[in-house]
């Protein structure tokens, strides 16, 4: 390879001198000197040419479609300047700005108008960044942009121009069926510039977008310290969330439902909870999507029912009276079709009826894309004697005769309808209209996120046959379940006595 680059370089200069060669050859060796010269130069040009592989292997540093540079491009740049840096001129920013929903966007309008998209998108950020700002496509729908170093550059001066360029890039773009608005979410970092500093600074910005991200649609944020911690934290969670289910950390926590009408307990819903060997317990908002992610639904919709059927044996064997456990089951294990055979299996293992077990599902679930194979796997459960409750009722667009069809026993109210309900009229009269179309149809209801004594109350007196949530009980593990239910039972009253007194 040294001896091809000699040979090279010594070609070029060959080309660069061999006019003063030829003339100075001429004036003392004659015409044949040149013809020896003009026969070298075809050789020389063969030896100068670069390596084409070489050539072929080199990282591109410019994205086709934007115009920006690519990763590699960028990341080269970002090392040069932070090598360098000028005096006085040692502050930068960091922007890193993701289309929300993009392969969303991709699959519901096809190839070229999500390219369309980012073509314009590209337009807009170019003529809203200085020519001297470093610009990249890092990802799919990811734009990375580096600020030209400046003196002085504070915190709100970058949040003032991010939003500045948000605001742009959420303008319309117009297709030519229809015009899109696309969303756009945004990390920042203001890092001040030092040798061996570009990855870490360009890290922040990235861990400032991935916080923004789980925020929602079009949020901003700018990396603190604390944003930090709570990042690295779910990259610790993402990271170890796909062997959570083999090394046994998923646990089932249980909060109990009380009857309106007595008091007594009524059931209790089976809820996951991951506890972390070092993070502690793991809510379900921070590793259920994760679990889905990865495809371990069913996975995890297995073990909630072991753990569920196995605390109802418990308390049967204990003397404790729990007439029915609620397991959660996702979208993808309804639509398997040897779902009720394998609910058959559990319960005949463990000894207990069908009517002891009610099966949770989504409102959702019940217009997704497997409808068919769902609504047959829950109605041969429902023939099986399983209770069927639609959850979280109210939040989606599940239509009358879809919950006919589904043969659902029960309706669980969502918390956005309890709220305040004890204060609010118009929040009592949707709730009175939901109790009495459910009653019409011969639904029993529990209502969800009950916080206080008077929201109880006032769901008791519309009519609702069940109540739940922290005001009553929180979640909490199986070993603390006896001793809660046993002090729940010591709270009841035996109900007065009507009619004359005994003598």
């Amino acid at each position: 390879m040294h001896a091809q680059n000699w040979m090279r370089a010594t070609s070029r200069y060959f080309q660069l001198l061999a006019p003063l060669i030829a003339l100075g050859g001429y004036l003392y060796l004659g015409e044949v000197w040149i013809f020896g010269v003009l026969a070298l130069m075809p050789l020389a040009t063969l030896f100068a040419a670069p390596d084409r592989d070489t050539e072929a292997h080199r990282p591109r540093q410019e994205d086709a479609l934007t115009g920006f540079l690519t990763r590699d491009g960028f990341e080269n740049q970002l090392h040069r300047s932070f090598a360098h840096p000028q005096e006085g001129r040692r502050a930068t920013a960091f922007f890193i700005m993701e289309i929300n929903d993009f392969p969303d966007i991709r699959l519901r309008h096809g190839e070229a108008a999500a390219d369309a998209i980012l073509r314009q998108s590209a337009l807009r950020i170019q003529g809203a960044m200085r020519q001297t700002d470093i610009i990249a496509r890092v990802g799919e729908a990811r734009i990375a942009i580096c600020l030209t170093p400046a003196p002085a550059l504070d915190d709100e001066a970058c949040l003032q121009l991010a939003a500045r360029l948000q605001t742009a890039l959420e303008e319309p773009v117009a297709l030519p069926v229809a015009s899109i608005l696309p969303g756009w979410t945004f990390g920042l970092h203001r890092a001040k510039i030092a040798p061996d500093a570009a990855d870490a600074a360009l890290d922040r910005a990235v861990q400032a977008l991935e916080d923004a991200l789980r925020a929602g649609p079009s949020a901003l944020r700018l990396f603190t310290p604390e944003l930090g911690r709570r990042v690295t934290r779910h990259r610790e969670i993402a990271r170890d969330a796909g062997h959570a289910l083999d090394r046994d950390q998923i646990e089932a926590w249980f909060q109990p439902q009380i009857s309106c009408d007595t008091g007594k307990v009524s059931g209790v819903e089976a809820l996951a909870r991951w506890r972390h060997p070092h993070l502690g317990l793991v809510p379900p908002y921070d590793f259920l999507p994760l679990l889905q992610k990865y495809g371990q639904s069913e996975r995890l919709a297995d073990r909630m029912l072991h753990l569920a059927l196995t605390a109802l044996h418990k308390w049967d064997d204990a003397g404790l009276c729990v007439p029915c456990v609620g397991v959660n089951f996702a979208a993808e294990e309804l639509a398997n079709t040897a779902l009720p055979d394998k609910i058959a299996w559990a319960l005949d293992r463990f000894d207990l009826t069908p009517d002891r077990l009610a099966v949770e599902i989504l409102e959702t679930v019940a217009t997704g894309p497997n409808d068919g194979i769902v609504t047959t796997n829950i109605n041969r459960l429902a023939e099986m004697g399983c209770h069927i409750d639609l959850d979280d009722f109210g939040t989606g667009h599940t239509s009358m005769s879809a919950m006919r069809n589904l043969a659902v026993s029960r309706v669980k109210i969502d918390r956005s309808f309890v709220s305040r309900v004890d204060l609010d009229g118009d929040q009592q009269r949707m709730v009175a209209a939901l109790l009495t179309m459910c009653e019409q149809l011969d639904l029993e209801t529990v209502a969800e996120g009950v916080e206080t004594a008077g929201e109880h109350t006032m769901l008791a007196q519309l009519g609702c046959t069940h109540v739940q949530g922290f005001g009553l009980a929180r979640p909490m593990p199986f070993a603390d379940t006896a001793d809660w239910i046993a002090a729940h039972r010591g709270t009841l009253t035996a109900p007065p006595t009507i009619g004359p007194s005994p003598p």
